[in-house]
């Protein structure tokens, strides 16, 4: 398969990739935290290749976080598979930007299926931005049906368990000053109990609720639902909850 990037009708974006061997976990499956990097970098060079890098959109005022992620695994990917990448922006809600994601195998089967909200920041003022004013660009108007969870609120269970602690290091961060997003998932992916990990979900959410700076002290906690079918985990610091996620089994 030879290796390309480039953008079709309506603005979606194709990225041809491969899951190394760094990218897989322990039993050869695609790793969560690699879903969850490589996701976001596809959705960053989408932008950069439309002319809007990181560092025009900061030059302009804004700063784009995920907010929200939601994923459905028809089959997960392994070990040197040759995979294809899709994504496109879809029409923003009021106060989030909205995203989907397709990865294919060579074939054009369906493997995992995505939806992310995203969060456009007045970086001069440090608050939120109404997603109409984000006009770099012709705001989007597609509207595509997608077979994954919504990427809805989480509430967090009531008694759940302590299943983890660790603190946030150097290597945790991304040059905004916090925890990157692929790293939750890392967390989670370490504070699952054993059973569990050998295991590929059928749903994966993830919501970023407060950024986990460096030397913050995380505590991870979780609950197992339905009858062992559903994982709820979130993870707290001194300054409130940083994440919740739920995986669906």
């Amino acid at each position: 398969m030879e290796f390309k990037q480039y953008h079709g009708e309506n603005k979606i974006f194709y990225s041809d990739e491969q899951v190394y061997f760094s990218q897989a976990n322990l039993y050869g499956y695609f790793s969560l935290h690699e879903l969850l990097r490589m996701t976001s970098d596809i959705a960053v060079e989408d932008y950069n290749q439309q002319g809007m890098s990181r560092e025009f959109l900061k030059e302009k005022g804004y700063g784009i976080l995920v907010s929200r992620l939601s994923f459905r695994f028809h089959k997960i990917p392994v070990e040197n598979q040759k995979v294809h990448f899709i994504t496109w922006e879809e029409k923003p809600e009021p106060l989030q930007l909205t995203r989907c994601y397709k990865i294919l195998d060579e074939d054009g089967n369906p493997l995992i299926s995505g939806k992310s909200y995203w969060l456009v920041v007045d970086l001069k003022a440090r608050r939120l931005m109404p997603t109409a004013k984000f006009t770099l660009r012709p705001t989007p108007d597609m509207m595509t049906e997608m077979d994954c969870l919504p990427p809805a609120k989480i509430v967090p269970s009531e008694n759940m368990e302590l299943w983890d602690s660790r603190t946030i290091k150097f290597s945790d961060l991304d040059s905004n000053g916090h925890t990157t997003n692929s790293r939750y998932a890392a967390f989670i992916e370490d504070a699952l109990p054993e059973e569990y990990r050998n295991k590929v979900p059928v749903d994966f959410k993830v919501n970023f609720s407060k950024e986990a700076m460096l030397g913050s002290h995380l505590d991870i906690f979780g609950a197992i639902e339905d009858d062992g079918n559903k994982i709820k985990i979130i993870g707290k610091t001194s300054e409130g909850c940083s994440f919740e996620a739920e995986l669906y089994f």
